[in-house]
């Protein structure tokens, strides 16, 4: 019999519940939309078995949110979810141990563990989709800081003005996310790409303004924390012949030679999976991690 574990993935639009093996594959997924649930524990209810004994759970959220306690806190995708224990509620039903990690450090776990970051033991995933963060792994463990806020390198400023990202304009998610590009291009960044690939120069422009961006970011992480590499997701994943050059360039002139040269920047490889094989992956790191400490 297999051992189980199980996920949730929590979004604005939808959320989805993953049984899943200590190998990361999905054996089963079901996915609603969020907001047709009035209350956060409607949904839960609505998703979690009642019935069935995994090894234990894990949620992957965004950000704001506590993993220490286990404690999800306004979500600006997710009105009316304020100071939610979904922790403590996931223990109770099912009597198991249950995680909580934000998005970015979820996906990092799941790269880490079965994509484009297994072989290392320090290594940088970067959002690069709707906002812009890191989850770092650092020495073989995740490092969350004091409060659980430490890779927000979305919220620090790249340039004195510029797109509005984190709430801050000129900053590296105003410059390096699909709504920072949107802002700078006046369409998606999906869109933005099929253009510059049919050889619109303002479509190009703005996808080398971000680039640059994110060389200035990947520098500026290679310099703090000397990582083997650095994964890069969604809007990277899908158009890495536009940001890869600008992106390379920008990291040899700005970053320390010696770390540049132990430090590959790749893009992720889960695709559009990572989220389900992320919230598995909090829960078999966070019962590694509490056996590891026993």
């Amino acid at each position: 019999m297999v051992k189980e574990y199980w996920g949730l993935d929590i979004g604005g639009t939808k959320t989805a519940f993953l049984r899943g093996d200590v190998q990361g594959r999905v054996l089963s997924r079901v996915e609603v939309p969020t907001q047709d649930y009035p209350h956060w524990q409607d949904l839960l209810e609505a998703l979690v078995p009642a019935q069935g004994k995994p090894l234990a759970v894990g949620v992957s959220c965004g950000s704001p949110l506590d993993s220490e306690r286990g404690m999800i806190l306004s979500p600006p995708n997710l009105p009316g979810w304020d100071e939610v224990p979904i922790t403590a509620w996931l223990k109770d039903r099912l009597g198991v141990p249950a995680y909580l990690e934000n998005d970015a450090n979820a996906c990092a776990l799941a790269e880490w563990r079965y994509g484009a970051g297994q072989g290392t033991r320090s290594m940088i995933y970067l959002t690069f989709g709707t906002g812009f963060g890191a989850g770092l792994i650092l020495d073989g463990r995740m490092y969350r800081g004091q409060h659980g806020m430490a890779g927000e390198i979305g919220h620090v400023r790249y340039a004195r003005t510029g797109p509005v990202g984190y709430g801050k304009a000129g900053s590296y998610e105003g410059f390096c996310s699909g709504g920072g590009i949107a802002q700078m291009a006046g369409m998606s960044a999906k869109d933005t790409v099929i253009r510059a690939d049919a050889g619109d120069p303002a479509a190009i422009a703005v996808l080398r303004r971000s680039a640059r961006a994110l060389g200035s970011a990947c520098a500026l992480l290679i310099d703090l924390f000397n990582p083997q590499r650095i994964v890069i997701g969604s809007v990277f994943a899908r158009a890495e012949r536009w940001f890869r050059p600008g992106m390379e360039r920008v990291v040899l002139k700005e970053a320390l030679p010696s770390s540049v040269a132990g430090c590959q920047v790749v893009a992720a490889q889960l695709g559009d999976s990572v989220g389900d094989i992320a919230a598995l992956s909090v829960a078999i790191d966070g019962l590694e991690g509490e056996r590891s400490h026993a």
